[in-house]
């Protein structure tokens, strides 16, 4: 039984689907918990301190709709929280999967181009799915 569930976030459409997998999969489990990360990608080269009325401003709106999705799952008896964090996407939620003992990550993806499937290995929901350590769910 999956107990610690992380669902990484863009604010996106796509998202929605793998929030929906979340609340099924946790339906009913009252030890489970869903975490929401947002990661904000770090511009390469530049001091974060250079950048960090642009980074928090980033961090703000970023919290405002992580509430709210949170909000959402917390209206359905689910416990949740969310985290933001800096750093390289896909490398940052691998490795907060893994500090954090996540047991399923669930992430959100395109339908990939049956004519050309190539394009989509360097996605980022292909890249976490091949170096995570725990289970991932890719929802559609």
């Amino acid at each position: 039984m999956f107990r610690k569930l992380l669902v990484p976030v863009d604010f996106t459409e796509k998202n929605d689907a793998a929030l929906a997998s979340a609340l099924e999969i946790v339906s009913g489990n009252d030890s489970a918990e869903v975490v929401l990360l947002h990661v904000i990608e770090t511009i390469e080269h530049i001091e974060f301190e250079e950048m960090a009325g642009f980074y928090h401003g980033l961090e703000a709106r970023a919290a405002a709709r992580l509430f709210t999705m949170e909000e959402t799952l917390t209206q359905a008896n689910v416990r949740a929280r969310h985290e933001i964090v800096y750093g390289k996407r896909a490398e940052t939620i691998v490795r907060y999967a893994e500090e954090q003992g996540m047991d399923l990550l669930i992430l959100s993806s395109h339908k990939v181009d049956r004519e050309h499937p190539a394009l989509g290995i360097g996605t980022l929901s292909y890249r976490v799915a091949i170096v995570a350590r725990c289970p991932v769910l890719l929802v559609k």
